[in-house]
């Protein structure tokens, strides 16, 4: 039996879209790390074989080296954060989530919306580099 350690991610759950990314990148790096490709294929035989090699030590490096590296506004430690404050919803076993105060976290409201476009313009990058990965996924051999 076959299986795929991820190193990628922590312990627990982990919706199915991003264990999906997580897995085939996994792959590569098991792949690129593991049964060092550069020294067992001749990866100047044909131009689909270089175009291959560039893409997937691109990728390689982006998922190694550049994505880590991605960090969130959220993240700053001098960051002041609201407290998180609920409120019981009359007639129900419900609860919600109190706004905080816009003016008195005016940082971490900015924060936040930077943080979304972040993780908007991220969200996008992994697809495309997903696909990229899906379209050389016939040269991962050796």
């Amino acid at each position: 039996m076959k299986q795929l350690k991820i190193y990628s991610l922590d312990k627990g759950w982990c919706d199915k879209d991003i264990l999906l990314l997580h897995a085939a990148f996994q792959i590569l790096v098991d792949y690129m790390e593991k049964e060092k490709p550069e020294k067992l294929v001749d990866w100047k035989a044909t131009p689909e074989h270089q175009r291959a090699w560039s893409e997937m030590s691109s990728l390689y490096r982006w998922w190694t080296e550049k994505r880590p590296a991605r960090r969130s506004p959220l993240e700053d430690k001098n960051l002041k954060k609201p407290p998180v404050r609920w409120r019981d919803v009359p007639g129900t076993n419900c609860r919600e989530l109190l706004a905080w105060d816009k003016e008195q976290y005016s940082k971490y409201e900015s924060a936040v919306k930077i943080h979304a476009r972040l993780e908007k313009k991220w969200r996008e990058e992994d697809q495309t580099n997903l696909q990229r990965l899906i379209a050389v996924r016939c040269f991962l051999w050796t």
